[in-house]
């Protein structure tokens, strides 16, 4: 391998790096070993020798595809990542490209980001342009779409997410505790301190009832329409294990999948990291039914009794059948309160016209949005505002009466777009 290509190679793997993939300097001797191990001339050899090594989890195929068509200059394949970078600066000539996707504009920001060193000093005394990201403030970051978030806003908004609290408000449960000013009185401790009395006048003993959060279980779908949303979602889960005991976390996109296990590590990072490698139907289709249909079968007495759940999807069913409504109703009855978090919320004109979405909206108790930051925190004011019991907001009841009117739409012969 000439010195040219090994720069190259490391230049190369700055790039994704830069560009939000987990990479260090292991990874760029990896990329090295690689690329010397097959023919460089042949340009799917080297791309699949280097994406063997470079690409870790399944969402960043795209992120790589892009940068390996615009480092290695593909210009068939480089429109949307030549798109994103002429939309950085506005000294650029604008390119008559089609809309670059969040991945190219990732690209295009680690592309143009500034590096130490003389040449950048001496750019600067030039007067060159300096088309960097700046850093939004935290109330226009809390606001943005996470499909629109840059590599640096997502790191920002993980490190928001992990600071995050779900305030799930007590319930009485059936146990008792000691309590010296409780409402019930204790006679088994009562009888207990009398014998060291040997019979005579005892002092009364009373006990109240304790109060805990109810159990938390989430559903998560983790299927191609879902993109960055499941993975910023992952991560508010991975900071609910940390700060809670009884919380359940499923992954579904083909087949159910249990990762409480996995996501209880330390590390975010490495906690996703291993989910990666476990299920084997990350950004898949959606069995939806199926699904559910598994984890009322196998889960639900176990993890759903009493428990709130979140079932965090788009609705966007595979194969709608009519089973899943039967299940939605199983497993809205067996848990104490099914919320459903649906990123499709975040349009204005959005409407329940997919079968999924018309099957799921009778049997939850409150459909909300989740695609930033704000929704995630008003998911957990209105869990901690509520006492658990059954209710429908504004927003499910007109969701409600929508999907109404579109299925007596249906009834009269006139189906939906």
């Amino acid at each position: 391998m000439t010195s040219k290509l090994a720069e190259n190679v490391i230049h190369f793997t700055r790039l994704l790096r830069g560009a939000g993939l987990p990479l260090g300097p292991a990874s760029a001797l990896d990329a090295l070993a690689a690329a010397s191990a097959v023919d460089v001339l042949r340009r799917a050899e080297l791309y699949w020798a280097l994406h063997a090594v470079l690409v870790k989890r399944p969402e960043d195929r795209e992120v790589f595809d892009q940068a390996f068509r615009l480092f290695w200059r593909d210009p068939a394949g480089a429109n949307a990542a030549l798109a994103a970078l002429a939309e950085t600066t506005e000294l650029l000539p604008r390119l008559r490209l089609p809309p670059a996707p969040a991945a190219a504009r990732r690209i295009a920001e680690a592309w143009q980001r500034p590096r130490g060193g003389p040449q950048a000093k001496e750019a600067s005394e030039r007067g060159e342009l300096d088309a960097a990201l700046t850093f939004s403030a935290d109330e226009v970051l809390r606001q943005r779409d996470f499909e629109q978030m840059s590599a640096d806003e997502l790191a920002r908004a993980k490190l928001m997410v992990a600071r995050m609290t779900l305030g799930l408000r007590p319930v009485r449960t059936r146990r008792f505790a000691p309590d010296p000013h409780g409402a019930h009185l204790d006679l088994a401790r009562t009888a207990r301190e009398s014998r060291k009395t040997l019979g005579d006048l005892a002092p009364l003993r009373f006990r109240t009832r304790i109060l805990l959060p109810p159990p938390l279980v989430v559903l998560c779908d983790i299927s191609g329409s879902m993109g960055r949303y499941s993975e910023m979602l992952l991560h508010f889960l991975h900071a609910l294990l940390g700060a809670r005991t009884r919380v359940h976390a499923f992954v579904f996109a083909t087949r159910l999948t249990p990762v409480t296990r996995l996501l209880r590590r330390r590390d975010p990072d490495e906690a996703l990291a291993r989910c990666g490698r476990q299920v084997a139907d990350w950004a898949g289709g959606t069995r939806l039914g199926a699904c559910l249909r598994e984890f009322n079968r196998s889960w639900s007495r176990r993890v759903a009794h009493g428990a709130v759940v979140l079932l965090i999807t788009d609705g966007l069913d595979r194969d709608p059948g009519p089973g899943l409504a039967a299940e939605a109703d199983r497993l809205h009855r067996s848990c104490r309160r099914l919320v459903w978090l649906n990123p499709l919320l975040r349009w204005a004109g959005f409407q329940p016209r997919a079968l999924g979405v018309r099957a799921l909206l009778p049997h939850v108790d409150e459909h909300r949005p989740v695609h930033n930051l704000d929704s995630l925190e008003a998911l957990g004011r209105a869990l901690g505002a509520r006492a658990g019991g059954r209710a429908s907001g504004g927003l499910l009841a007109a969701t409600v009466a929508t999907a109404a009117a579109a299925q007596s739409d249906c009834s009269a012969g006139s189906l939906p777009p």
